[in-house]
């Protein structure tokens, strides 16, 4: 009997298509680029108001800043304008897909839904939901579009200091893996995983955000030290009562923004920086495509205006 893809296997949006898998070996490679100071801009999700905030922040730092968005960096900007406002946003800087732009790029539907590959613990409503969102999205996407995100790569190593990262959307073994949402990293069962993944990769620490709310920790393993951080939504508030995104910033140098948390790691900064974006423009603009009654308002709504359910000190581990 054949080999059945897992696509074909599970509801849309829950499976993790094979072409998103990879071996935590591939990051044991010389670093794609080094920088003094690393913006990772993960789960911007269409919000033009939180870009232009995370490049204010940028330019009041006294070093050049590399940006890397690690995908995701569309979901809300489903109708022309805005998508292609948002391509040509990124397009300056480091650019990774994430599972919508790895979907939005295929041609022809596999079944995998958004892509998302979400747990059992998430409703099969919210996957619903986002498969529609995604399906919405790949009707504004043009071919052009389609064909670039197909060629954005799926992860990087940057070198920061004496650190060698692996940036990712996922965690380190597939695009869409929840292995480094803060309850997994908790989990003391995956150790082991954990200390393969860090003796196969050859790399200081991982830097994430699919799982869409914020952790940083830092794991003293049988195999080395290893430290994670998820930023969680760089476009969405990521605490109860916020209205602020999330990036992580790894530097050289102090950051002249005071952190959210942090930790410094062999003369480098790792800390989480908000984003304060102008909520009235991202929500007008949000509500005038999503209205009440549409998947992402459904959906996202009460986070946009409220924030989830989760505080700063778990996502810092406290």
């Amino acid at each position: 009997m054949s080999a059945i893809d897992p696509v074909e296997l599970l509801q849309a949006g829950r499976s993790c298509p094979t072409d998103y898998i990879y071996p935590p070996s591939v990051f044991a490679r010389a670093p794609d680029f080094s920088a003094d100071v690393l913006y990772v801009v993960g789960g911007l999700y269409g919000n033009l108001a939180a870009l232009g905030a995370i490049e204010r922040l940028a330019a009041q730092e006294t070093e050049p800043v590399t940006i890397v968005f690690n995908g995701d960096f569309h979901w809300f900007d489903a109708a022309p304008d805005w998508f292609a406002a948002i391509e040509s946003s990124v397009k300056p800087h480091r650019v990774l897909r994430g599972n919508v732009e790895t979907e939005l790029a295929r041609m022809a539907d596999i079944g995998a839904g958004c892509g998302c590959a979400y747990p059992q613990s998430v409703s099969g409503e919210i996957v619903t939901r986002s498969n529609d969102i995604l399906n919405q999205l790949r009707g504004t996407t043009p071919d052009s579009a389609r064909a670039a995100l197909r060629d954005l790569p799926m992860h990087q190593v940057a070198g920061v200091g004496p650190l060698r990262i692996g940036i990712v959307h996922g965690d380190a073994a597939a695009l869409a893996g929840w292995r480094f949402a803060q309850d997994e990293l908790d989990n003391t069962k995956r150790r082991a995983w954990l200390s393969d993944v860090r003796r196969a990769a050859k790399v200081d620490m991982f830097a994430s955000t699919h799982t869409c709310l914020a952790a940083l920790r830092d794991l003293a393993l049988p195999d080395g030290r290893l430290t994670i951080v998820n930023n969680g939504a760089a476009g969405m508030p990521n605490f109860s009562g916020t209205n602020f995104g999330l990036i992580t910033r790894i530097a050289t140098s102090p950051s002249p923004h005071e952190p959210l948390y942090g930790l410094r790691r062999d003369d480098v900064h790792i800390e989480a920086l908000a984003v304060e974006y102008d909520r009235n423009a991202f929500l007008d603009r949000f509500l005038a495509r999503w209205p009440q009654g549409s998947p992402a308002h459904a959906s996202y709504f009460q986070r946009i205006v409220a924030g989830p359910d989760y505080s700063i000190a778990q996502a810092a581990g406290r």
